[in-house]
């Protein structure tokens, strides 16, 4: 079992920065992939970035790429989303996951977070 526990969130202006946090506890977080999803009003929750066990590996969404930077401790049993030059249509709840699986052409995952509001204002 893993807990998950978002942070850093808030409200910002288009271009700022924002530095989301994602805390674990649970002995398995270092074997499980992660990823950062979101989900704004009325929209589907969408993968955002993802990244492997290891940190050796990471993809992101078309709409993030070159924004947004994906990274994780596990010795701190921690995953970073960094976000830069944000803009209004990155306004959502974000979401942490761990232990990622591919349901057909989607991500999902088995332990999440309660999610962190990002709003960037124009």
């Amino acid at each position: 079992q893993v807990h998950l526990v978002e942070s850093g969130g808030g409200l910002v202006q288009a271009g700022g920065s924002l530095r989301l946090s994602c805390a674990a506890s649970g002995h398995m977080f270092s074997s499980y992939a992660m990823g950062w999803f979101r989900q704004a009003p009325g929209k589907e929750r969408e993968l955002v970035a993802r990244i492997s066990w290891s940190g050796d590996s990471t993809d992101y969404a078309d709409s993030v790429k070159g924004r947004f930077t994906i990274s994780r401790d596990n010795a701190e049993n921690t995953a970073y989303l960094q976000m830069n030059n944000l803009k209004p249509e990155d306004t959502a709840v974000y979401y942490c996951a761990a232990r990622l699986r591919k349901i057909g052409l989607q991500f999902t995952g088995d332990y999440w977070g309660q999610g962190t509001q990002v709003t960037v204002s124009s």
